[in-house]
């Protein structure tokens, strides 16, 4: 019986799934890089940007960074004394908890913690994030940065956007050529009072956050925090300002998601790499090195 056309599997994207050999080749490449470093940080990120990381990899071009699974490069350290490739090295990775990687790198430490205490890039929010202030537009004529500056410093919004705006939930609608929320300019109407479109603190969905990336409000920032770090000359491993917060933070996370995981679930298994094991259930690195 001749197959199925049917049955065919179409990829629409060009991507490629990162499998066994990427996971052995970001194992080999910490595991080479730590004979040949004085020092190696465990840094995390807050509201990941790959476009910024990639700025810090090309500052930091004499140094060496990894980015991946938090399991994978707690075996390629070493998780125990005895396992450890260096020695005290083994204790960096109690610190290796939710989105976080590694430096490797032959500068001072005050060096590198200067450089990331000035590293700092606002950004729009992503869907997920939480909102850092309140933002209402004004009933009347919708402006650009909505309300965010006097009116007759602002630039009045396109009458491009109405239709936009409109389908992401604001009650908008050209009144003499111009998007306006109430049924006249004063913005007297079905609309008189402003549109709200998040509150501080509350989580953003993606309607909210391309509301917001319309009139230009970033609510994201991009920041690097390192946590500790180990030295080859003492084998010994330094714990830096606000490690004891993150890792705190992490613990009660875990323990909010662990709640709402069922009492029920099926088992994993294992594979094997470079004589250490690790969990099946990884998923693909997201940047090694």
């Amino acid at each position: 019986m001749p197959k199925s056309k049917r049955a065919k599997v179409y990829n629409l994207t060009q991507v490629t799934k990162k499998g066994r050999e990427q996971k052995d080749k970001l194992f080999a490449n910490i595991r080479e890089a730590i004979p040949e470093y004085q020092h190696c940080f465990v840094f995390s990120i807050d509201n990941m940007r790959n476009n910024y990381l990639k700025d810090v990899r090309r500052e930091l071009s004499d140094s060496r960074l990894f980015f991946g699974k938090t399991k994978l490069t707690a075996r390629a350290l070493g998780s125990t004394p005895e396992e450890a490739q260096a020695d005290g090295i083994h204790q960096l990775t109690k610190y290796l908890s939710g989105s976080v990687g590694l430096i490797f790198t032959n500068r001072p430490p005050q060096e590198i913690q200067e450089y990331f205490d000035n590293l700092t890039q606002v950004d729009f929010a992503r869907a997920g994030s939480v909102a850092t202030q309140t933002v209402v537009v004004p009933p009347g004529q919708v402006y650009s940065t909505a309300g965010n500056v006097p009116a007759e410093h602002d630039v009045p919004v396109a009458h491009t956007l109405e239709p936009e705006l409109r389908r992401l939930g604001m009650p908008t609608r050209m009144v003499k050529g111009k998007v306006c929320l109430g049924s006249d300019e004063q913005g007297t109407g079905f609309q008189t009072e402003g549109y709200t479109i998040c509150k501080e603190g509350e989580v953003l969905d993606s309607r909210q956050t391309r509301l917001l990336k319309l009139f230009s409000i970033c609510m994201s920032e991009f920041k690097v925090q390192l946590l500790a770090y180990w030295s080859a000359a003492s084998g010994e491993v330094t714990e830096l300002e606000g490690a004891k917060e993150y890792l705190a933070k992490k613990k009660e996370e875990s323990g909010r998601s662990k709640k709402k995981v069922s009492s029920g679930g099926g088992g994993g298994g294992s594979i094997v790499i470079g004589g250490d094991q690790m969990d099946e259930d990884e998923s693909e690195d997201e940047d090694d090195e």
